[in-house]
C-alpha cells in the first residue's frame, strides 16, 4: 500500500482512518464490522493483500480463530489456494497477485470469524500502469547535511529469506553505482544510505527487486519521492495523517479518524496534539462525549517519533456533516493545523437492485400458479355464481 513515509516505511495500518458499521447479520454472523484500507499497485507486478488483524481500543481482531475467506466484492465466489487459480489465490491471512492486472482493481472482502463472531474487513486495491508509478510514490524526508537513510518499503511477504535480500537503486531514472562516495547500498538490507544529504539530492529514487516463484521470476518496484528539509527545522510538528479533506460516514455508525504526527528524532520537546471542532476543544462542543478524543499514543519507528491522537465518534450524526474539525499539533518550534470534514456516504441501492430479479420471478410464478388454479376449476365445470 503506498503510503506516506519520514526516512523510514510509516504503518499505514495503524494510521488509516476506518469506520466501524453495524449492521444486520449476514451467514449468521451476529455482528459485522467494515474496515477500509487501500493498496495502489502496478501492473504485471506481484502483489499480497494482508487481512488484518489490528488491536484497537475496543476492536480486537487477533482474538478471533484463525478462520479467514476472501472473495471480491459484487461476486460471492470463494478465492481457493493456488490449485483452483494459479494467478489470484489464498494463503492464510494473505491473498496473492501473481502477477496483478489491471482488472483486479477492486475491493475484496476477507472475513475473520469464530463460533459467535465474524469481522469482515474490505480492502481497496488500485493496480494502475508502471508509467503512472510517480503518481502512488512513497514520500521520505531527509534531513540535510547529515547522512540519511532512504527505505525499500513493504518487501517483507516476497523476502522470507532476509540475508539474501538484493536490491538495484535508481536516481531519476539513473542507476546508482554501490561504489559510489555518496550512496552505499547495504547488502541483505532494505536501505540506501546518504552520507551527506544536500538539497539536490530531493528527487525520485526506484528500488527493484527480482521474486523467483515456482520458476517464474517477477520483478517489484518501489518509487520513493524524497524531499530535503534543513536539520533544524525538523522538530516543527508535521501531521501526516489524514490526508484527505473528507472522510465519509454513514449516519449513525462508528468511526474513528486518527491524527497522526511526526516530531522527528527526538522526544524530549513535547507536542500538544488535539482535535478541535469548530475551532473548539472537542470536549467544550460534544458534552454528551457522543464524540471524543481517544487515548494519546506515541510510537518509534525506525527511530522516528510519532504522536497519534484518535477522533472517536460513538454515533455519527447528521450535525457532525455541518461541522468543521481540525487536528492542530504544536510544540515551542512552529505548530500545523490540518481540517477535515465528515461527508455522508451514500447508502447503496445495490441490495434493492439484487431483489428486484427475486421479486420478478416471484410474481411470474405466482401468476402461473394463479393461471393454472383457474384453468383446473374451469376444467371441473366450476363457475363463480352470479350475485
Amino acid at each position: 500500500m503506498r503510503g506516506l513515509f519520514f526516512v523510514l516505511v510509516t504503518c499505514t495500518v495503524g494510521a488509516s482512518a476506518f469506520r466501524l458499521q453495524q449492521v444486520k447479520s449476514t451467514e449468521n454472523c451476529p455482528d459485522h464490522t467494515v474496515y477500509f484500507k487501500h493498496y495502489y499497485e502496478l501492473h504485471g507486478e506481484p502483489v499480497v493483500l494482508k487481512c488484518p488483524s489490528p488491536t484497537y481500543k475496543h476492536l480486537d481482531f487477533s482474538a478471533l480463530a484463525p478462520n479467514i475467506t476472501w472473495y471480491k466484492n459484487g461476486s460471492k465466489t470463494i478465492i481457493s489456494g493456488r490449485d483452483e487459480d494459479p494467478r489470484i489465490w489464498a494463503k492464510g491471512d494473505a491473498l496473492w497477485f501473481l502477477p496483478a492486472m489491471l482488472e483486479d482493481s477492486g475491493v475484496y472482502i476477507c472475513t475473520r470469524r469464530n463460533s459467535s463472531y465474524c469481522a469482515e474487513v474490505s480492502i481497496h486495491l488500485t493496480v494502475l500502469e508502471k508509467k503512472a508509478a510517480r503518481e502512488i510514490a512513497y514520500l521520505q524526508v531527509l534531513s540535510t547535511f547529515t547522512s540519511g537513510k532512504i527505505v525499500c518499503p513493504e518487501l517483507w511477504d516476497f523476502t522470507p529469506n532476509r540475508t539474501s535480500l538484493e536490491l538495484k537503486w535508481y536516481k531519476d531514472a539513473r542507476p546508482l553505482e554501490d561504489a559510489s562516495e555518496k550512496f552505499v547500498i547495504l547488502k541483505g538490507s532494505t536501505s540506501l544510505i546518504v552520507t551527506s544529504v544536500l538539497p539536490t539530492d530531493a528527487g525520485y529514487y526506484t528500488c527493484k527487486m527480482a521474486f523467483p516463484y515456482e520458476g517464474v521470476t517477477y520483478e517489484i518496484t518501489r518509487t520513493i519521492q524524497v524531499e530535503t528539509i534543513e536539520q533544524e527545522k525538523r522538530i516543527t510538528p508535521i501531521i501526516v495523517y489524514p490526508t484527505q479533506k473528507t472522510t465519509s460516514a454513514v449516519l449513525g455508525s462508528k468511526m474513528t479518524l486518527p491524527c497522526k504526527v511526526f516530531v522527528g528524532l527526538s522526544r524530549h520537546v513535547h507536542t500538544d496534539v488535539e482535535w478541535l471542532a469548530n475551532d473548539t476543544v472537542v470536549d467544550v462542543v460534544y458534552k454528551q462525549s457522543r464524540v471524543t478524543e481517544g487515548e494519546r499514543q506515541e510510537t518509534v519507528e525506525n527511530g522516528e517519533n510519532f504522536i497519534e491522537v484518535p477522533l472517536v465518534f460513538d454515533s455519527v450524526e447528521e450535525v457532525d456533516f455541518y461541522t468543521d474539525f481540525t487536528c492542530l499539533a504544536q510544540n515551542r518550534y512552529g505548530y500545523q493545523v490540518l481540517p477535515t470534514r465528515v461527508k455522508q456516504e451514500a447508502v447503496g441501492l445495490s441490495w434493492y437492485i439484487a431483489m428486484i430479479p427475486v421479486t420478478l420471478a416471484g410474481v411470474i410464478l405466482g401468476g402461473i400458479c394463479i393461471h393454472k388454479c383457474w384453468k383446473r376449476r374451469a376444467d371441473k365445470g366450476y363457475t363463480i355464481p352470479k350475485v
